[in-house]
């Protein structure tokens, strides 16, 4: 039996064919790992052929992608574009950009979210600071994951295995010169974030720059997207930031709050 939001669906009974896929792409987005079309068909009970067909349709059309194995899929740029949109609607976006201003009015500096592609972080929303001195990061921007305080945070909830195949396969640029580019100093950086539950970027972005990251997370608890504040070195330290990290977890709160909230979303 699936559960949606709304009811739970007998699978004992046939699927209507309309809703196989919405279906299984549910229970791929819950998984949260790449997964097999075996594992996902045993929560599921469709008949085998029609599984695989299903899966090679999404592939085909860029909402799956197959992972380092061969057999297991994760989501493809068409569902992770999707994905984005969904968070960008209208309704929440209101509700999420009004949590934003009070936290930037409140600590005085620019407040990102930002979201886990294949490869970065993409900065869904953000409001400025009202300071004229400002790092001018829009909308859209993608950053690195082992240089920044959001990208840290999301390698902190990786599986270990997940962690070392990463920092294996990826360029580990050096952007300035605080920048982790070993990758025992950034597992031994990431034990860190784990243990205390926030990320930092110690000018390892960009010169001269400072941020601290706490994550969103979605009802299984798990990251969905990251919450940051960054700002000159010029007008605040790090620890000064880190001083706002009640209210940042806080606001991370409310933000999780509102996606779960079915009368914000619908």
């Amino acid at each position: 039996m699936i559960r949606g939001e709304d009811k739970a669906i007998d699978t004992s009974q046939t699927i209507p064919t309309n809703l196989r896929l919405l279906l299984l792409l549910e229970q791929i987005a819950r998984e949260g790992v790449p997964v097999t079309p075996t594992e996902v068909n045993a929560a599921l009970g469709l008949p085998k052929p029609t599984v695989h067909r299903l899966f090679h349709t999404l592939e085909a059309e860029g909402f799956l992608q197959r992972d380092l194995d061969g057999r297991s899929y994760s989501p493809g740029a068409r569902l992770r574009r999707l994905s984005v949109n969904v968070l960008s609607s209208l309704r929440v976006r209101t509700a999420r950009l009004a949590v934003l201003n009070a936290l930037a009015d409140e600590i005085g500096e620019t407040c990102n979210i930002a979201t886990p592609d294949r490869e970065t972080m993409i900065y869904l929303d953000r409001v400025e600071t009202k300071w004229p001195l400002r790092i001018q990061l829009p909308i859209g921007s993608a950053v690195p994951f082992h240089s920044t305080a959001s990208g840290k945070m999301y390698l902190s909830t990786l599986k270990p295995s997940h962690l070392e195949r990463y920092l294996a396969a990826a360029k580990l640029e050096k952007a300035t010169d605080k920048t982790l580019t070993d990758p025992a100093e950034i597992k031994s950086e990431i034990r860190a974030i784990q243990a205390r539950g926030y990320s930092t970027d110690n000018e390892e972005f960009m010169t001269g720059m400072v941020a601290i990251a706490v994550p969103i997370k979605d009802d299984q608890d798990r990251l969905l997207s990251t919450l940051s504040v960054h700002a000159p070195m010029q007008r605040i330290s790090l620890q000064g930031l880190i001083a706002h990290l009640p209210r940042l977890v806080a606001a991370a709160g409310e933000l999780s709050a509102l996606l779960l909230d079915d009368d914000s979303a619908g």
